[in-house]
């Protein structure tokens, strides 16, 4: 009888052992995919600098339109929330289009050798922050389905794990209807 109980002990403890240290490495999944699209989004804030002020020589009617990019930088450089991130990402993604639908009305720029490098740049961090942000809600599904399924469960709550946010960030082109005309 004494055995039997060691044995269903010891089976309990390396089973919350084993699942225990899971937890921990998936929450360390996402923390490490996090930091990938944190990466992406320094490169991002860096670039927009560089962008700004090459426009702003060409297009200083626009100047509204710069002040809002530059105000949103600085406010996605300091978020700390993946939500309020991925709302500010959502807010950047939207002004730097304008920017671009902007410069369509100056030929000068759009020659312009540093600004179209300044676009491909650009171009090349937001696929790879696309690619990023696909692994970091890999992760966090991951992580969350283990939280949430039983029994393992169990071992979350008693130790506190929780569900971490998905990182969105929503094409606002793309939720607008297109109109369509028929003639």
């Amino acid at each position: 009888m004494l055995t039997v109980a060691l044995l269903a002990g010891s089976f309990i403890l390396v089973f919350i052992i084993y699942m225990f240290n899971k937890l921990i490495r998936q929450k360390n999944m996402v923390a490490e995919a996090w930091s990938g699209i944190d990466v992406q989004l320094k490169k991002r804030y860096n670039l927009i600098p560089n962008l700004v002020s090459t426009v702003k020589g060409y297009a200083k009617h626009e100047t509204e339109l710069f002040e809002t990019v530059t105000a949103l930088r600085n406010e996605g450089m300091n978020t700390k929330s993946v939500t309020d991130q991925g709302k500010v990402e959502d807010r950047i993604t939207d002004t730097l289009s304008k920017v671009f639908v902007a410069v369509e009305a100056y030929p000068d720029l759009k020659a312009n050798v540093n600004f179209l490098d300044l676009q491909k740049q650009l171009t090349e961090i937001e696929n790879d922050l696309q690619m990023a942000r696909r692994y970091y809600n890999g992760a966090t599904r991951d992580n969350n389905i283990l939280i949430q399924s039983f029994p393992s469960n169990l071992v979350a709550g008693v130790f506190n794990f929780k569900e971490q946010p998905f990182f969105e960030i929503h094409d606002i082109q793309q939720r607008i209807n297109p109109e369509v005309k028929l003639s």
